[in-house]
């Protein structure tokens, strides 16, 4: 599976800065991450990915058939999850599904009650499948999302925020699914949430105002603030000091006292320590250094 974007640009309205600009991307099988702030155009590109918006310029092949030529085609080749995901109240999680899969176009029903209950047991569904998806919590509803999505077992699969809103048991859970479907096809993540991308994603790339600011390993990124974090405890005079100078990335209070850890250019104080850098320290380090070059 090769997915080739070349020269994308989205514009909505005359004389509006475009939402796409010029976007030039390759994704191949596994996992790739598209990280970006809100309003970066994540969610343009990902709906044009899924033939649901038509681009203004440029173009996009999979396995070298044209985006816009072939969009049946490649549309029947596709898997999607969107931000805001629903299912019929009513219905159990087993006949939302069934009835996504005639939508689908898997009409023998003995073939789609099977890829009901293998998608049902990829997404671990299957012992609620005869639950009112109207009582699923927020974190099943996203599961039941990817198992629509994985109903036509596609070669492609997108996936637009997937852990907004869920606890941290239920959004490891949703990682380690996304990692066990990408053995068998490409998933493009879009996500602001920089752990979704650290533990799933072998390559990725980073937009922001409708641009690709960088594409490249987790690994490279997170050289890009190599040198440049600290952890060191404060009080909050101290506090209001260094963010003056760096860029908090956590905090953590216990008492009177705070500790931070922390990621810029700056001379740190004595007392900090520096710490080896992670993805969330780089992509903070990276975005702001792109926000000041803009100004």
């Amino acid at each position: 599976m090769q997915i080739r974007i070349s020269g994308l640009t989205k514009v909505y309205h005359k004389g509006a800065p475009p939402a796409l600009d010029c976007v030039d991307l390759e994704i191949r099988h596994g996992t790739f991450g598209l990280l970006g702030p809100n309003g970066a155009g994540k969610t343009t590109l990902i709906k044009v990915l899924a033939t649901q918006m038509v681009a203004t310029e440029g173009w996009v092949t999979i396995d070298g058939r044209d985006l816009q030529s072939d969009r049946v085609e490649i549309r029947s080749r596709l898997g999607y999850l969107p931000q805001h995901f629903g299912a019929y109240p009513q219905l159990t999680g087993r006949e939302f599904l069934d009835y996504m899969g005639r939508l689908a176009g898997l009409h023998e029903g003995r073939k789609r009650r099977e890829r009901v209950t293998e998608a049902l047991r990829d997404v671990g569904l299957y012992e609620d499948r005869n639950r009112r998806a109207g009582t699923y919590s927020g974190g099943m509803m996203r599961r039941l999302g990817i198992a629509q999505a994985i109903l036509a077992e596609p070669e492609f699969l997108i996936v637009d925020e997937p852990t907004v809103g869920l606890d941290p048991e239920e959004r490891i859970r949703f990682r380690s699914i996304l990692g066990r479907l990408s053995r068998d096809r490409a998933i493009l993540i879009s996500t602001h949430i920089v752990g979704d991308i650290s533990s799933t994603c072998e390559d990725l790339a980073v937009l922001n105002a409708g641009r690709i600011v960088y594409h490249g390993s987790p690994e490279d990124l997170a050289q890009q603030a190599e040198g440049k974090t600290w952890h060191v405890r404060v009080d909050d005079a101290g506090f209001e000091a260094l963010t003056k100078q760096f860029y908090v990335v956590t905090i953590a209070v216990d008492g009177d006292r705070m500790d931070l850890r922390m990621v810029g250019d700056g001379d740190p104080p004595p007392e900090a320590e520096p710490v080896a850098p992670n993805l969330e320290d780089a992509y903070v380090y990276f975005m702001r250094m792109e926000t000041e070059g803009a100004e």
